[in-house]
């Protein structure tokens, strides 16, 4: 099977236009490590900074429904932070009664 020559040359245009368009998005990733990186040398938390970035991308509604989800699980896991601090106070009790 062969293709026309206009066909052949319509290939050849979509080619070039992704490789050039992956080009471009490689350039992209590096300067966005180079930000990170940047950030990093600043002081600032980079992984913090990837969530806020992460958060930024969702409606006011999605990030209020993952919390709540969020709360649910970490609730029956024992994990909540009312949970988390009677807990701790009863481990440090335990261990001032052990010492």
């Amino acid at each position: 099977m062969t293709l026309q020559a206009s066909t052949q040359q319509q290939l050849r245009q979509f080619v070039e236009q992704v490789e050039r368009l992956d080009e471009e998005r490689k350039a992209i990733a590096a300067d966005i490590r180079d930000k990170f990186t940047e950030m990093k040398a600043l002081g600032f938390d980079v992984k913090a900074v990837k969530k806020v970035i992460q958060l930024r991308k969702k409606s006011q509604s999605e990030r209020q429904e993952e919390d709540a989800i969020l709360d649910v699980y970490l609730h029956a896991l024992g994990m909540t932070p009312i949970e988390v601090y009677a807990r701790d106070a009863a481990e440090r009790e335990l261990e001032d009664a052990m010492s």
